[in-house]
């Protein structure tokens, strides 16, 4: 089987995003989703929204984003509204709230490891294809978050979310975090509701991972370390599960001091295991040809 193309540029810039999504050559039809994190209130590390707007542009896309399962400024619709203003997301996008209303949209998942469904935002029906634009970082309960959490995580609805958090067993956050689950069935119910968002979009789908402000916390936290790595790059792929794997193996191979502490965040809460899943249940490959790009 011929192997992922994973392409990769090492300056970070906004026009980059632009030139490596080109080199994709995926032209995403109908009304396009942008899928991003828009960052929890207080956070320091989330990529903003002047970096996104050339691409954002290019593709004509629409910000998409879903409320929280925590306590913080995006837990409920008014108040993450609110923050996307304070953020400026809505100066410069369209921005839509995808589990604004109800009832969930609800996307089976026949083959998965955990899940046999997965409640995402019921207006991602309104969207023909998603680009999804992933900040590479540490994570405090998945170990790592880039393409599969965005996938997964990302576009669950706030009780989705729960769902996927508590592996299947309810949907309150309320009480969703003293009722959680053995970490493999956290990580392998991520792996199974981000298959379910690749099979809806039946291949319309493009993938680009950041690595800059590589911290072990994740943009969700309002209180999150700074940066331990230096920035290494811009990636993009077809392929949500090489892509991920692709920035694992860069901060692997790097010399940068820093990486010891970030592996620690990913090595201590098994993050390597949504990938491994993710593969298992087929919707990409960990096997991969990294291209780079002047």
């Amino acid at each position: 089987m011929e192997k992922a193309k994973v392409y990769f540029i090492k300056d970070i810039t906004p026009e980059n995003v632009v030139k490596i999504f080109e080199r994709l050559g995926k032209a995403l039809p109908g009304k396009i989703a942008v899928k991003v994190h828009s960052g929890e209130k207080g956070n320091q590390n989330y990529l903003h929204p002047e970096f996104m707007k050339p691409i954002v542009e290019h593709v004509k896309g629409t910000i998409v984003e879903c409320n929280t399962a925590y306590e913080g400024a995006r837990n409920y619709t008014d108040k993450h509204k609110k923050l996307l203003e304070e953020h400026e997301w809505s100066k410069y996008f369209n921005v839509d709230i995808m589990d604004e209303e109800e009832p969930d949209l609800v996307l089976n998942i026949p083959n998965g490891k955990i899940l046999k469904e997965n409640f995402v935002g019921k207006h991602m029906q309104n969207y023909d294809s998603m680009l999804v634009i992933s900040h590479f970082k540490g994570h405090p309960m998945g170990g790592y978050g880039g393409a599969l959490k965005q996938l997964s995580i990302g576009c669950a609805s706030s009780e989705g979310k729960s769902w996927i958090h508590s592996a299947g067993k309810l949907k309150d956050q309320t009480i969703l975090w003293d009722n959680l689950p053995e970490q493999n069935k956290f990580l392998e119910s991520m792996a199974d509701s981000a298959s379910s968002v690749v099979e809806y979009f039946k291949g319309n789908m493009a993938f680009i991972n950041i690595m800059c402000n590589m911290s072990v916390d994740c943009d969700c936290c309002a209180v999150a370390e700074d940066p331990c790595m230096k920035d290494i790059g811009i990636l993009a792929s077809l392929d949500p599960i090489a892509i991920d794997q692709a920035c694992i193996d860069l901060v692997n191979k790097s010399d940068d001091p820093g990486k010891e502490h970030f592996l620690e965040r990913v090595n201590s809460r098994n993050g390597i295991h949504t990938i491994e899943a993710a593969a298992e249940l087929g919707f990409g490959s960990r096997e991969y040809e990294l291209i780079n790009i002047d």
